[in-house]
């Protein structure tokens, strides 16, 4: 059975910021699903809820599951959401896990101060866009410099999705994660605040810092980030064969 691949996006962008690994999966003839979550990009129009966004990752990864072995892919509040999903009491169907650039528990002063600061930004002139641009300009290869945006950016969505992110509980969900788990951050980003607590309390992790990468880890360096999608699913192919080995060789009762 072909891996299968599930893609979930970070706050205010949406399942395009995903082309560059999508481009890459479907040219090895993986198959692969970026969502949107509720609020954001397609979905802009939908209120956010933490439900609604756990309903939208299962549903993708069970669809995934009848057809083979699922690798899911979170990044920022996607990768905080996707740990809590995979970290379920009754184990979701995901055989491999990469959280991306989220390594820091969304709680107390680290959460207010960053809903001050994207206040802030959002109540500059054009909503502080000119400054969103700049940045993605002057960090960004050309060729991933407008997957953040294509899908539009959920402005309204961005407070209400913040404040959900209190309730997680990610330290007991990563000590529930019984799959093979990849951490992957770069070097400047603001999110491995917790980078230590969080690859000690997981059973079967491995971090992966990206050197001279910002938060954007996956548009910024995506040839390394799409490298990394190869060796998850290598691992995954393998586990699933030696699984399939161990079956056959058990006695029959």
């Amino acid at each position: 059975m072909v891996v299968q691949v599930v893609l979930v996006h970070g706050i205010r962008t949406s399942a395009t910021m995903w082309r560059s690994q999508v481009a890459h999966l479907e040219g090895r003839g993986i198959p692969v699903h970026a969502i949107d979550l509720p609020g954001h990009g397609a979905r802009m129009a939908e209120t956010f809820t933490l439900e609604g966004a756990f309903a939208t990752i299962d549903d993708a990864v069970t669809d995934a599951a009848a057809r083979g072995p699922v690798l899911l892919a979170g990044h920022s509040m996607g990768g905080l959401l996707s740990v809590e999903y995979v970290g379920r009491e009754v184990p979701p169907p995901v055989a491999g896990f990469i959280a991306a650039s989220c390594t820091a528990i969304p709680r107390g002063l680290g959460l207010r101060t960053y809903r001050v600061l994207a206040r802030g930004f959002d109540a500059l002139p054009d909503r502080g866009m000119w400054l969103t641009n700049r940045m993605l300009e002057r960090t960004l290869p050309p060729e991933t410099r407008e997957d953040f945006g294509a899908g539009g950016y959920a402005f309204d969505t961005q407070d209400a999705a913040l404040r959900s992110l209190s309730v997680l509980d990610l330290l007991a969900a990563l000590r529930r994660i019984d799959v093979p788990l990849w951490f992957i951050n770069g070097q400047y980003d603001q999110l491995r605040l917790n980078e230590r607590l969080f690859v000690g309390v997981a059973q079967h992790a491995e971090l992966i810092v990206v050197p001279r990468t910002s938060h954007l880890v996956s548009a910024m360096r995506p040839s390394v980030f799409n490298a990394l999608l190869d060796v998850a699913i290598a691992t995954i192919e393998q586990n699933t064969r030696s699984g399939r080995a161990r079956a056959r060789s058990q006695p029959e009762t």
